[in-house]
């Protein structure tokens, strides 16, 4: 008789790689939907849906990210304070002036899973708004997008 189990992956036995992406000229919602892949692991053959077994990965570059059209301008970022009358709307021209590294995070997080597990995984993403950062030391692989 054969045994036809399937390999889970622990935690524990998955080696993390660091991967470094250069974000200059990559359309945004691309660059989002490949690093999240990276960050859930679904890049690997021992891709595991319980488990987190994602790579690290630095985003370099982030305020030179493309978008198309028209959508400096028409892109809106909102958030609440909770009270009657409190949404703030800016659109994505003024988040990159203010913070350059915000539509980076904002669209790869939501592209993980919204649980502890999506969490954990958004902590392995380090995004910079110019060339330099501080992980030379993990030896970071550069991959092309």
């Amino acid at each position: 008789m054969t045994d036809n189990r399937s390999y889970m992956a622990k935690e524990a036995d998955v080696e993390r790689k660091w991967y470094i992406v250069d974000a200059e000229g990559l359309i945004l919602g691309r660059l989002a939907s490949r690093v999240a892949l990276l960050l859930m692991g679904k890049n690997k053959p021992i891709y595991t849906p319980h488990a987190d077994v994602g790579d690290h990965v630095i985003v370099v570059n982030a305020e030179k990210v493309a978008v198309t059209g028209q959508k400096m301008q028409d892109k809106m970022y909102r958030r609440v304070s909770g009270y009657p009358g409190g949404m703030k709307s800016e659109p994505l021209a003024e988040v990159l002036e203010r913070k350059p590294t915000a539509p980076v995070e904002l669209a790869i997080r939501r592209m993980l899973p919204q649980t502890k597990l999506g969490r954990k995984m958004y902590r392995k993403l380090k995004v910079y708004a110019g060339p330099e950062h501080p992980h030379s030391a993990q030896q970071p692989e550069p991959i092309e997008l």
